[in-house]
């Protein structure tokens, strides 16, 4: 057995060194520390401190003059933190310990009395929900600027003719600006999920204590009133081990990125030369070690790679959760990495993609237009024609393929193809049809909300730009 000898300083610190009868080994300290990473935390650790400290001072269980330290001590600490001359130390373990033994340095006896009434358990379960909510806002902020640019970017493009797809084969002709508005679509469902996961991140587990509550006649509410949550955490089991929240913006992230993912996925494509809908600037691509003619879209492959950082992320997040019994376990110090990491990982993905689409894309309307006439993007428009004249549709379908079909053979466009051509497949055609197969009457035709004809598109680009406006400016 080791007869090693702790510094009393720092067995101190620990909260329980009076419980065992050696230090803690070099090794288990290194393994369970977690301040590397956690030290994140400290704006919302302190924030939560401090309204701690002003509760038990109004209960009247902590002087006064203490809470008068103990504000300035933090302030200090912060401070320190901010201008990076904290002492950081794995000594201590996390940073919460971090801080009470900095805190104590400070200010004497008044730094230990921070914690009456309140665990690590409780305390980190706040901390990360400090800090969730406050990433929860940049991202949210970060989506309604991208959803800015892509309705920026949509507007001139309205009436932009370029084939739609289904399985990446030429379906039917839309506008551009509408298929920037599925993004916008789909990111505009982001904010909704960030927002309602707000809700549920933002209840106070702070006074559930270790695991059952504390003896101190707290008021929970006053806390929660000064650190702006919503509501408490109704069970202190719960409250303590619960990590939901994490696994919900978790899943939030993963959906926005696959989001971004898709996007991306469209940009390499649209940039090859194969496409040539869209032309990346310099400054967001990359060349080639040995290729002097290569341009690569690097910036929206990335984009496709870090989706599966957050993917992970996720599914860490709940195989941490999965197997613990409650309530507080110390599988939860990993709950923090993953949750960084999603935060790093969309901020600047989301600030990339929407300089990208604000100032960074230059649009071959020409090529789109051309790639729409390929591929009998106005068939259906043709059994929408005969259907109208009275035409069964399953018939009318059947008819117009083998008009595609005949059309193939003769490698022309169904518009190409003479009145007498298309009779043979329908009797009921007359000139009237060569209106209906054209790409601009093709759009036109589908006005109704949520279609593609260009003042339909408008109008929608209206929409959400109105639900971008802050309340009051609406």
């Amino acid at each position: 057995m080791s007869t090693r000898k702790s510094d009393p300083a720092i067995a101190a610190a620990s909260g329980w060194s009076g419980r065992f009868s050696e230090p803690v080994a070099d090794l288990v300290k290194r393994y369970t520390a977690s301040v590397d990473f956690d030290s994140r935390l400290a704006d919302a650790d302190i924030a939560g401190s401090l309204a701690h400290a002003r509760m038990l001072t109004a209960i009247g269980v902590l002087p006064s003059a203490d809470l008068a330290a103990i504000e300035r001590g933090l302030t200090e600490i912060a401070d320190e933190i901010r201008r990076g001359a904290f002492p950081w130390s794995s000594d201590f373990e996390d940073v919460h310990l971090n801080i009470e033994r900095r805190l104590t340095a400070l200010i004497g006896d008044a730094g230990k009395r921070l914690h009456t009434g309140r665990s690590r358990n409780d305390q980190v379960a706040t901390d990360l929900r400090l800090y969730v909510r406050a990433a929860i806002d940049d991202i949210g902020a970060a989506v309604v600027a991208l959803r800015g640019a892509l309705l920026d970017l949509a507007e001139p493009h309205a009436a932009t003719i370029m084939p739609g797809f289904t399985h990446l084969q030429v379906a039917q002709p839309v506008t551009f600006g509408h298929h920037l508005l599925a993004y916008e679509a789909m990111l505009a469902r982001d904010s909704e999920r960030l927002v309602d996961c707000r809700r549920r991140v933002n209840r106070l587990p702070l006074g559930s204590a270790a695991l059952a509550g504390t003896s101190f006649p707290i008021d929970r509410d006053q806390v929660a009133r000064e650190l702006g949550f919503e509501g408490l955490c109704t069970n202190s089991l719960d409250a303590v081990s619960d990590r939901d929240f994490a696994i919900e913006f978790a899943a939030d992230g993963a959906l926005l990125m696959m989001h971004l993912s898709r996007f991306a996925e469209e940009l390499v494509l649209w940039s090859s030369p194969r496409f040539g809908f869209v032309r990346l600037a310099d400054r967001f691509c990359t060349g080639s070690s040995i290729m002097p003619q290569k341009k690569n879209p690097d910036v929206p492959e990335l984009v496709r790679g870090k989706t599966g950082r957050v993917y992970g992320d996720l599914v860490a997040l709940l195989t941490v959760m999965k197997a613990q019994p409650l309530a507080y376990n110390k599988d939860n110090q990993e709950d923090k990495a993953p949750v960084f990491d999603v935060v790093d990982t969309l901020l600047p993905t989301l600030a990339v993609i929407t300089a990208l689409v604000s100032d960074g894309l230059e649009v071959d309307a020409e090529r789109m237009r051309a790639a729409a006439s390929e591929g009998y993007a106005t068939a259906t428009d043709l059994a929408d024609y005969l259907v109208k004249k009275g035409v069964p549709f399953r018939d009318a379908h059947e008819a117009v393929a083998q008009a595609v079909r005949h059309a193939e053979s003769e490698r022309c466009d169904l518009a190409t193809l003479s009145l007498a051509s298309l009779q043979r497949y329908s009797p009921l055609i007359e000139d009237d049809v060569y209106a209906v197969l054209t790409l601009e009457g093709s759009i036109a035709s589908r006005n109704h909300p949520g279609g593609t004809a260009p003042a339909q598109v408008r109008a929608a680009i209206r929409a959400a730009r109105a639900s971008l406006a802050p309340a009051g400016a609406r």
